[in-house]
């Protein structure tokens, strides 16, 4: 992706002279990020040579689906639902799934393959969207972050991926720095379980980047001084990496684990241990919603459990994905309401008025469909963390930079919005 002109202020943090208490300005940033050089005509011939073949077994399909228990069972064949419509869905579907699909139990209603899907969405070349940053331009960009406000800022790995890359996590407390405990109340914000979803690592990114431009805000002073924020924009770098490294999005989903069969990558947000691999998450390791060989088999997963597990003080938590507009409480796995009345009550608060400020509608998750091995599910039953799973909006997982503005501003709003009540979420009832 094409580097992002960076103000004075920045390039000196790049270089590590960065003085401290320097100011970080999410507005000339946002300027920049949004600020896309025409780009020219791709040539048919370099178009053909690394669009996405037939041989990549995957189809777009649309089946039909009268209810979310059709939407399950779907799910368990394979099916990555992306669109739910009133009486089908569509996603993507290999092989293998497109082999249970051609039974008697389901109705195809329509199939593409992969690059005829991505000619129709009009989204084939990341070029056309360098505003968005790369795990390298993510990095760069938490360092320059932390190094220009180290007052209240410190950078940390919480651990490694399968290739290796390091899942960087952004800490904003006047008092603890790193992996020092804090009694504060504290709040996780967490982007890119799935890596096509590239638009869930620019709103916690550019979250940080509004708090230490607004951290002398009176509101914004006191959350900083009461509260311990903690930012994980890239959960999955790898996959996001290999999203894009052929020149043309791949519409991958999953991590970059090796199979059993030699197919690649689990999904992230199927492995967690909540109902692990029950319904709404399948088996076959080919299939883009394989929950892994056993719950946490993947070092992300693993890598959030014990980040969770060592602060006891988190009590609020978002995890970004796209595309739909919704915000998505427990329980995802199971039909049931969470069984606590108070603990529901301030979920359906909660949601709603973070609802109102992004335009998105709040339910509860399982309402769409049942999906097991959740992160949210996991970390309301394993901590008593109030998480929400934010899908973000969008026409498409690619839905180019022009979006960036307005789905940044608002969802901004939502996350310091569940500041305010990260010290006590009752208080919303």
């Amino acid at each position: 992706m094409k580097k992002i002109v960076l103000s004075l202020v920045l390039l000196g943090a790049l270089i590590l002279s960065v003085k401290a208490g320097e100011n970080f300005s999410y507005s000339q940033l946002l300027k920049e990020i949004t600020t896309v050089e025409p780009i020219q005509a791709p040539d048919p011939a370099l178009e053909r040579s690394v669009m996405p073949t037939p041989a990549d077994g995957r189809y777009w399909v649309t089946v039909k689906a009268a209810d979310k228990y059709a939407r399950t069972r779907l799910l368990e064949a394979g099916l990555d639902i992306v669109e739910i419509n009133k009486d089908s869905v569509s996603g993507f579907a290999g092989p293998y799934t497109m082999g249970l699909l051609s039974s008697k139990a389901f109705v195809v209603q329509s199939r593409m393959t992969i690059p005829e899907y991505a000619a129709r969405m009009g989204k084939d070349f990341p070029a056309a969207d360098a505003a968005y940053h790369n795990f390298k331009e993510t990095v760069d960009l938490l360092k320059q972050m932390a190094a220009a406000n180290p007052d209240i800022a410190s950078l940390f790995s919480i651990g490694k991926t399968v290739e290796g890359r390091d899942i960087w996590c952004l800490r904003i407390n006047s008092s603890a720095k790193g992996e020092a405990v804090s009694s504060k109340p504290g709040a996780l914000y967490i982007g890119n379980h799935h890596a096509r979803e590239h638009l869930s690592n620019e709103v916690p990114l550019l979250l940080a980047a509004w708090l230490f431009d607004h951290k002398n805000d009176a509101d914004i002073k006191k959350y900083i001084s009461t509260l311990d924020i903690y930012i994980i924009p890239m959960l999955n770098p790898d996959g996001a990496e290999n999203d894009i490294k052929t020149g043309s999005y791949r519409y991958y989903r999953k991590n970059m684990s090796m199979n059993s069969d030699k197919s690649r990558g689990v999904d992230l947000n199927r492995n967690y241990d909540s109902w692990w691999c029950q319904a709404g998450a399948s088996t076959y390791p080919g299939s883009d919603t394989y929950c892994g060989p056993k719950a946490f088999s993947e070092p992300e997963s693993q890598a959030v459990k014990r980040f969770t597990e060592a602060r006891k003080n988190l009590k609020t938590h978002i995890s970004y994905h796209s595309y739909a507009s919704e915000i998505l409480y427990p329980w995802g796995g199971s039909d049931d309401d969470i069984p606590n009345a108070k603990d529901r009550q301030a979920f359906i608060n909660i949601g709603a008025a973070m609802g109102k400020l992004t335009g998105y509608r709040s339910y509860k998750s399982s309402e769409m469909y049942i999906a097991t091995g959740d992160s949210c599910d996991w970390a309301y039953a394993a901590a008593g963390i109030f998480a929400f799973t934010f899908e973000l909006e969008g026409n498409g997982f690619y839905p180019g930079a022009a979006i960036l503005t307005n789905a940044v501003s608002k969802n901004i709003k939502a996350a310091v919005y569940l500041l305010s009540v990260t010290d006590n979420p009752y208080k919303v009832i």
